[in-house]
């Protein structure tokens, strides 16, 4: 909250003066388009409250729709701080703080996130690794009434051995409780490693841990997304043939049916790739975009639902070069689809953060690209359509802000 009005022109003054910073940038790389059919992007460069030395972003909305941007920012002692702004109007709230000296885990796949309730308090989730641990990994939570006073972080998994509690991806899946799903990896990264999900009240308490799959891809991010008929989980499931497709599992009317594979992509590398699924729903609609390399050929896919994932459209393909994943997916109130990847550059220009819109029946527009740069800096991007708006967030070097753009189309 803004603590008075000189603080809060002086926000915005710095604000517009990182704009004016920016255009000259963003006039070079944001306009740039993928030989392709269909309506282009537009993609507007936004200034954001970041620090300077900020990294693995992440959107939420807050309980009135307004984009909620979370990051973390590194300090001297190489500890993190969490912090998060809400956009309302044309400005910024001020950046406020959840957690200071934290240790999080910089690995661009294990961004920490922020959800809000409808009473407006909010819960945040993130992973951290012990100064003197290279192996274990913890899933912490905090959670505030009025998002300026938090409560203490505790763990969010009952399991305290200093192994992996990672891969977290939360949602608000009641008036006052929020379902988190994450993995587990008891006996290390190359023994099964678990799906779990734990539930956590609106004021950070942990309520419930259950297994939801006992083998899964051991360091692939998950999804999880509230639908009209409840919830849906995405993750990369795992079999003894080493063949890595994603899965999704749903849970309706107060239990969870069995899990099914998305697509038979039929991936096999003896070897975890790092990269998992991304789902969004509105209502009965939803959305999954992937990356595979199935038949030698990377790439990123989308799939469309219209009755809460209990199926799916054949898989459209969105990428139109080399595809590296990193995917992320938005719905719009229309039902259609914004996917954003990361892409093979051109000669020595690093990889593209590509994005491309699709309608409700699947047809997709020209690809749009949004950045350039070396695949560690620009991160895992993350998509977010609220109040109306489409907005992308990217950028993890710690050496450099994280970047937004607002994208219409």
């Amino acid at each position: 909250m803004i603590r008075n009005a000189a603080a809060g022109a002086s926000i915005q003054a710095d604000i517009e003066n990182q704009m004016k910073r920016l255009q000259s940038f963003f006039t070079v790389y944001l306009v740039a388009v993928t030989p392709g059919f269909g309506q282009m992007l537009k993609v507007e460069a936004m200034a954001n409250p970041s620090g300077l030395t900020s990294l693995q972003a992440h959107w939420g909305a807050a309980h009135d729709g307004s984009p909620l941007l979370s990051w973390a920012e590194t300090a001297k002692n190489g500890s993190y701080t969490l912090r998060y702004a809400i956009h309302r109007g044309a400005q910024w709230s001020e950046p406020r703080t959840i957690a200071t000296n934290r240790h999080f885990f910089r690995q661009p796949a294990e961004s920490p996130s922020v959800i809000s309730f409808a009473d407006g308090s909010l819960l945040a989730e993130w992973v951290e690794i012990p100064p003197a641990s290279s192996e274990a990994e913890y899933i912490y939570v905090s959670a505030s009434k009025d998002g300026v006073r938090w409560t203490s972080p505790v763990m969010a998994h009952q399991d305290r051995t200093p192994v992996q509690h990672a891969l977290a991806s939360m949602v608000a899946s009641g008036e006052r409780e929020a379902s988190l799903v994450w993995l587990e990896a008891l006996k290390g990264e190359d023994a099964p490693s678990a799906l779990k999900r734990t539930v956590v009240s609106s004021d950070g308490k942990v309520l419930k841990e259950e297994s939801l799959d006992r083998d899964v891809c051991t360091c692939c991010p998950t999804s999880i997304v509230k639908t009209s008929r409840g919830l849906l989980v995405a993750y990369r499931d795992y079999t003894p043939q080493e063949i890595r497709d994603i899965a999704t599992i749903r849970f309706e009317n107060g239990r969870w049916l069995p899990s099914r594979i998305l697509n038979p992509d039929k991936w096999e590398i003896n070897a975890c790739p790092v990269n998992g699924a991304s789902a969004t729903a509105r209502d009965n609609r939803v959305a999954i975009a992937w990356y595979t390399e199935a038949q030698d050929s990377p790439r990123t896919q989308l799939v469309l639902s219209s009755d809460g994932g209990a199926t799916f459209s054949k898989p459209i393909r969105v990428s139109t070069g080399n595809s590296f994943g990193h995917v992320s997916a938005a719905l719009d109130q229309q039902g259609g689809a914004f996917v954003s990847w990361l892409e093979e550059g051109n000669g020595d220009e690093g990889v593209r953060l590509l994005v491309r819109h699709f309608t409700s029946a699947g047809v997709g527009g020209a690809a749009t690209q949004v950045a350039q740069g070396l695949r560690l800096s620009i991160g895992y991007p993350r998509l977010l359509h609220a109040s109306g708006e489409t907005w992308i967030a990217w950028g993890n070097s710690g050496t450099a802000k994280i970047q937004t753009a607002r994208i219409t189309n």
